[in-house]
C-alpha cells in the first residue's frame, strides 16, 4: 500500500482542474508548437513543472503515484502539455545532484524550467580550471521553447584531449547545464504528432560551464539529497512513469469520446447506433480491460516500489526489470486502444473538429520513444529468465 503525503494530493487535483483550460488551449498550443503563456501561468501557479525537484530548494517533492496521476490528467486533455510537464518534472530530479546554491539558480525559481534531451555521442566536455568547455548538439529538448535552461550529456575528455575513464575502465558521461541564451537552437520540430512540445535542436561551442553546473545522472557520489525519490529512483524510471502516463492519459480521452460517439453514430450500412452493435460492445469491453489492467499494473509496481523505497530497502534487478516492463506495456496498451478507438469512429476520426485525430497523432509520436520499443521486453524477460541482460535495465 502506497505511504503517501495527504498534501500531495493538491497536485492531480490541479492538474484535473485545469483540464478545461488545458482543452481550450490545446489548438494553439499545437499551432504554435509551444504552450500559450497564459497556460503556463496556470501550470505554474499550480507548481506542476516543479513536482519531482527537491524541498530543499522550494520544490514539491511529491510521491510517483501522485506525480503519475497529474500527468494522466493533462494528457486526457492535451499530450503535448503532459509531455512538456512531464520531461521537465524528470529533468528536475537533477536537482538533488546539485550544490544547494546552485540547484536553487537552476531550478529553484518560479517558473524554472530545464529542458533535455538524450545523450549525444559527439558531445564533449573537456576539463579545464573550475569546470569544462563543451562542444555539443543535442536533439529531442521538450519544453525548451518555456524553459531557461538547457542540459547536455556530454562525454568527457582530460585537458590533454584524452578521454577520461572511470576506476572500471570506462568513458564518464556527465551533464552540463547551461543557460538557453547560450546555445544556438534549430527549429526543427515539423512532426505528425506532440506538435505542441517544441522538441527542437540545440548546441553550444566551447562553451565554458563551471563544474558545479554539471553532475553525473545517479550517481552517489554527486548526490547531495538523499530522500528516497533521488536514492532509489533513476531518471530512467521517472521518464518512464511520465511517458507511460501521458499513453494512458491518451487512451483514456480517445475511449471516452468514442464512447460519446457511439451512442449518436449511426452508419450508414445499418440502421443502429454504434453502440448497438456486438462487435463494438464486445471489443469496447476488451479495449476497457486493457486500459485498466495497464493502468493497474503501473500504479501496482510504481506503488509497491515506492514504499519499498521509504522503508530504504534497495532495489534489485528483477524491481527495476518490473518498473521497465510496467511503463513499456502501459505504453504499447495506450497505442492500441487509441487504435481501436479511432478506427472504430470510422470516417469522423480523421476531421481535425473532432478529438480523436490529434490524439491518434500524438499516442504514434509518443510510443515512438524508445521506451515503448518491443526490444524492452527482451531485456526484461532476460532479467526474469536469469540472464545477464545486454542493456540498462
Amino acid at each position: 500500500m502506497l505511504t503517501k503525503n495527504p498534501t500531495d494530493n493538491i497536485h492531480d487535483r490541479a492538474a484535473i482542474d485545469l483540464i478545461p483550460a488545458i482543452e481550450a488551449a490545446a489548438p494553439v498550443t499545437e499551432a504554435t508548437g509551444s504552450l500559450p503563456v497564459d497556460l503556463l501561468d496556470k501550470l505554474h501557479a499550480a507548481r506542476l513543472f516543479h513536482m519531482l525537484s527537491p524541498r530543499s530548494i522550494g520544490g514539491e517533492q511529491v510521491d510517483l503515484i501522485t506525480f503519475f496521476h497529474a500527468i494522466e490528467a493533462i494528457a486526457s486533455a492535451d499530450a503535448s502539455t503532459a509531455w512538456c510537464v512531464g520531461q521537465a518534472c524528470g529533468v528536475s530530479m537533477a536537482a538533488a545532484y546539485l550544490d544547494g546554491s546552485a540547484a536553487r539558480e537552476i531550478f529553484g525559481g518560479e517558473r524554472s524550467v530545464v529542458a533535455s534531451g538524450p545523450n549525444s555521442r559527439t558531445a564533449k566536455a573537456v576539463k579545464v580550471p573550475g569546470g569544462y568547455r563543451v562542444t555539443g548538439n543535442w536533439v529531442f529538448a521538450s519544453g525548451s521553447r518555456h524553459a531557461q535552461w538547457l542540459g547536455g550529456h556530454s562525454t568527457v575528455y582530460e585537458s590533454d584531449g584524452t578521454a577520461a575513464k572511470t576506476a572500471e575502465g570506462k568513458p564518464v558521461d556527465r551533464t552540463m547545464l547551461f543557460l538557453k541564451s547560450k546555445a544556438q537552437i534549430s527549429d526543427v520540430w515539423q512532426v505528425m504528432g506532440l506538435r505542441g512540445t517544441g522538441s527542437d535542436n540545440y548546441e553550444v561551442t566551447d562553451l565554458f560551464v563551471p563544474e558545479e553546473h554539471t553532475y553525473t545522472r545517479d550517481a552517489d557520489a554527486d548526490r547531495r539529497v538523499h530522500a528516497p525519490l533521488y536514492r532509489s529512483f533513476t531518471g530512467f524510471n521517472i521518464f518512464g512513469l511520465g511517458f507511460s502516463a501521458v499513453a494512458l492519459g491518451i487512451a483514456r480521452s480517445m475511449m471516452r469520446d468514442f464512447i460519446d460517439l457511439a451512442a449518436k453514430k449511426t452508419p450508414q450500412a445499418g440502421g443502429h447506433t454504434l453502440k448497438d452493435n456486438a462487435v463494438i460492445q464486445s471489443k469496447v469491453a476488451i479495449a476497457q480491460a486493457q486500459l485498466m489492467s495497464a493502468r493497474a499494473l503501473v500504479l501496482d509496481i510504481y506503488g509497491e516500489l515506492w514504499d519499498k523505497a521509504q522503508q530504504g530497502e534497495p532495489f534489485t534487478l528483477n524491481d527495476r526489470a518490473r518498473m521497465r516492463m510496467a511503463s513499456t506495456y502501459a505504453m504499447n496498451q495506450g497505442r492500441e486502444v487509441s487504435d481501436f478507438a479511432y478506427h472504430a469512429a470510422g470516417g469522423t476520426a480523421i476531421f481535425a473538429e473532432y478529438p480523436f485525430e490529434r490524439r491518434f497523432r500524438d499516442i504514434h509520436c509518443a510510443s515512438q520513444q524508445g521506451q515503448a520499443h518491443q526490444s524492452n521486453f527482451e531485456v526484461i524477460g532476460q532479467v526474469f529468465l536469469g540472464v545477464t541482460p545486454k542493456a540498462r535495465v
